[in-house]
């Protein structure tokens, strides 16, 4: 049984670098994902996925699979979706959420007609789905980069995030950095939404850090229980997807995200706090 979880990764450079890669991501987008939780913004962070594809397949148009090019064209394109549609819902009737999901719908468009006019099928179903298993040095130096920046920063604006998403009022009344706090939390799932862009595709990105802080959800209730539950549910994601991709020659992205959505179906059924077992429990011990 060892030698089947754990050959893959000793005998292969590769499977090592998906799997390094899945961890930086899971270190660093997963304690996004769990504040997007938080703040009800899941769908939002959904919408941010989709929102960099123009500007990353705009750097596929100019520069091929280039890491850099993709990388900038993704920062710039989804900061400009969050800046726009903070902007409408601010001068007019629409509210953000609206306003997103447009501008998302039309991200996603564009981003699929510029790779299908540079590029062919494959070219596309890379960009939507990932190449975890093609992972280079440079990707990964990316990936750990961003989940370092994440931490950091995260570390720096803890308190402030938490208290804008226990009482945003009350944050913009006391102090003003209110809106720092907002861009800067904006900024962060843009940048881990475009390193989960080179693994995981722009379809699945979102997906690693979403899953894993919902299933947190049913098994913790501090925040730092919440963000150390879903890490550690995101790695083991990671490594049974990427088995279950290698042994059953299965896409390695989609593999990891549904196991991380196994772990969150578990976590809503047996989970100790808030799942259906608990709430069954709860309701015989009442009657």
């Amino acid at each position: 049984m060892w030698e089947l979880l754990v050959q893959p990764f000793a005998e292969f450079g590769f499977m090592r670098r998906a799997l390094m890669g899945c961890i930086a991501i899971s270190v660093g987008g997963t304690p996004v994902g769990v504040f997007l939780l938080l703040r009800r913004m899941s769908l939002t962070g959904d919408a941010m996925a989709h929102a960099i594809l123009p500007g990353a397949a705009v750097g596929f148009l100019v520069a091929g699979f280039s890491l850099g090019a993709m990388t900038i064209g993704g920062l710039v394109a989804g900061m400009a979706v969050a800046l726009l549609s903070g902007f409408v819902a601010r001068v007019t009737a629409l509210r953000e959420d609206a306003s997103l999901a447009a501008f998302y719908l039309i991200s996603l468009a564009i981003g699929v007609l510029i790779v299908s006019t540079r590029g062919s099928n494959v070219d596309l179903m890379h960009v939507l789905f990932g190449t975890v298993l093609a992972l280079d040095n440079a990707a990964l130096i990316l990936l750990c980069s961003i989940a370092s920046i994440t931490l950091i920063a995260l570390a720096l604006i803890f308190r402030l995030l938490v208290l804008e998403c226990a009482d945003p009022q009350f944050l913009r009344a006391v102090s003003g950095l209110s809106a720092v706090t907002h861009f800067t939390f904006l900024a962060l799932v843009v940048m881990n939404l475009v390193g989960g862009f080179h693994a995981l595709g722009t379809l699945m990105a979102v997906g690693i850090m979403i899953l894993p802080a919902a299933a947190a959800r049913f098994w913790a209730t501090s925040i730092g229980g919440l963000i150390i539950a879903a890490v550690i549910i995101a790695i083991a994601s990671s490594v049974c997807g990427l088995l279950i991709s290698y042994y059953f020659g299965l896409p390695s992205g989609p593999a990891v995200i549904l196991v991380a959505g196994v772990a969150y179906g578990i976590s809503l059924t047996v989970g100790p706090l808030g799942s259906l077992a608990a709430s069954v429990v709860r309701h015989r011990i009442n009657a």
